[in-house]
């Protein structure tokens, strides 16, 4: 494409260039959740304590969904392509070393690698459809994909890690992104073009890097500490005051500085902020979720890993139908308010079915639907919502946008499974506590009851958050239907014009 190209201008290897961003999404997603299966094996065989092994999904949350806002912006100032290409070499290295790991030391700091070029990867992705992807119908099929992808990976990591974990070792959970990451490299390279002039040449806000870096580092690390240490424990309240100070004194600093890291007019567009507080919330629920369910299963009902991993099936199969045969083909008639709330409350039935889960509950009686219910309703959701994010911006901003998405659905994830989990812990324990002083006569029984009893009493909170979500997503997001052409001034906090109107952004030079 020459210098003075025009976006409007479909990229003739733009689904060929979908394929390879598709396959890199996936990579980085599931990673969030193929490890989980795996954790036991790896705790075993490297003698990691039980007070550490936290820390192998936890330095991967924390470098992530720290410097995500950062990779976001290294994408306008350096180009998409670049930053996506060295941020998949990049995980590669780091999960080849994550397989060879010989302690934990080198587990940890393997993950937090791949959490590192995983902030970098992730936005790129996402900002390359952004700009690649102008027209509002081949928008909506390509977010669709996406949008897929970015929901049901997670489910799609545990069948992968069970696979893995059974048939050849814990290793290869790691071992198996480095095919994914050299395909998707090569791919890129060779296939992907950037539009021209849609780099962000200003200079790169120093301090705006160390403080959200530093801010998101304090949540995320607060909740997964008061999963493990509790809500008073000192140092949990210590690290969520600094969160606050820290993420204070960022949004300060952006409302100050020549060439903010995270432009408030991208945050502040009412559109905008309403997905990304809708997103997180509903990743909150459905993350904490993912952790009960695959607890229930290999625990409570004694599936395989294998087995475990394809009881999750149900709500791929609902996500994929939800992003591309409902809101891929609805996205480009209603409004996205009109997609995201149903879908949402859609979820939260689906959830809501979940609550009633026992010891002798039948998979197919309550799990499949509601697995179904909460997949369709998500996936339904998902993909309007990662298109609107990214609707609008200016190419300058597409990569802090998009790095807004997935930082919202990283801190819900991390949110979600410490937030849901200690709720479980806590019910669970009051349970078993008061029963036993019933006179309970199985121990063992009593024990199952209490694990079932404090995940039902956390889906119900779930169910909670995901009404909100639907809430939000209804009152704040007022984008109406396509009927009109954008440019690249963005809409506006009142604006009517369309989630997928056909967004023509006209090349200039930054």
């Amino acid at each position: 494409m020459s210098k003075t190209a025009d976006v409007r201008l479909p990229d003739p290897s733009r689904w060929k260039a979908l394929a390879f961003i598709a396959l890199a999404q996936l990579m980085v997603v599931l990673d969030a959740t193929i490890v989980n299966i795996a954790l036991p094996h790896a705790q075993t065989d490297l003698g990691i304590t039980d007070a550490n092994k936290q820390w192998v999904i936890t330095a991967y949350a924390l470098a992530f969904g720290g410097l995500l806002l950062f990779g976001g912006r290294i994408a306008d100032l350096w180009g998409r392509k670049r930053t996506f290409v060295v941020g998949l070499i990049g995980f590669a290295l780091a999960s080849a070393l994550g397989g060879a790991a010989q302690n934990q030391g080198m587990l940890f700091g393997s993950r937090a690698l791949q959490g590192v070029f995983g902030a970098l990867l992730a936005p790129a992705a996402l900002s390359l459809l952004a700009v690649m992807f102008t027209d509002a119908k081949e928008r909506a099929k390509a977010f669709g994909i996406y949008g897929a992808i970015a929901g049901g990976g997670g489910a799609v990591g545990l069948i992968l890690g069970g696979l893995l974990t059974q048939t050849l070792n814990w290793r290869w959970t790691f071992f198996v992104n480095v095919p994914f990451a050299v395909i998707a490299a090569a791919g890129a390279y060779f296939v992907i073009r950037e539009p021209a002039g849609s780099r962000n040449r200003s200079s790169l806000d120093i301090p705006g890097v160390v403080l959200s870096a530093l801010g998101l580092v304090s949540l995320v690390y607060g909740f997964t500490r008061a999963e493990s240490s509790g809500w008073s424990d000192p140092v949990t309240i210590g690290t969520f005051v600094a969160s606050v100070v820290l993420l204070s004194a960022f949004v300060l600093t952006e409302s100050k500085v020549r060439s903010p890291l995270l432009p408030l007019r991208v945050v502040m567009d009412r559109n905008r902020g309403g997905v990304y507080l809708s997103l997180g919330l509903a990743i909150i629920a459905m993350f904490g979720l993912f952790l009960f369910l695959t607890y229930y299963l290999q625990v409570v009902k004694g599936y395989s890993p294998i087995k475990t991993g394809f009881a999750f099936l149900p709500m791929i199969a609902g996500m994929i139908t939800g992003s591309t045969q409902i809101g891929a083909r609805l996205m480009t008639r209603v409004p996205a308010r009109k997609l995201m709330g149903p879908g949402f409350l859609t979820a939260a039935v689906g959830m809501l079915l979940l609550t009633q889960l026992q010891i002798d509950s039948s998979y197919a009686a309550v799990i499949l639907p509601g697995q179904l219910l909460l997949g369709l309703g998500m996936g339904t959701a998902f993909m309007p919502a990662m298109s609107l994010a990214t609707h609008g911006i200016e190419p300058r901003d597409a990569g802090v946008a998009s790095a807004m998405v997935n930082t919202s659905q990283q801190v819900g994830g991390a949110i979600g499974t410490a937030l849901l989990n200690t709720i479980a812990a806590s019910a669970a324990t009051a349970y078993a506590t008061s029963h036993a002083a019933l006179g309970a006569t199985d121990p063992e029984q009593l024990k199952l009851q209490a694990m079932v009893h404090g995940f039902t009493g956390a889906i119900w909170w779930a169910v909670g958050i995901l009404v909100v979500a639907s809430a939000i997503a209804v009152t704040f997001i007022n984008a109406g239907r396509p009927s009109m052409t954008t440019t690249s001034g963005g809409t506006g906090s009142g604006s009517a014009d369309g989630v997928e109107d056909e967004v023509r952004i006209p090349v200039v030079a930054h």
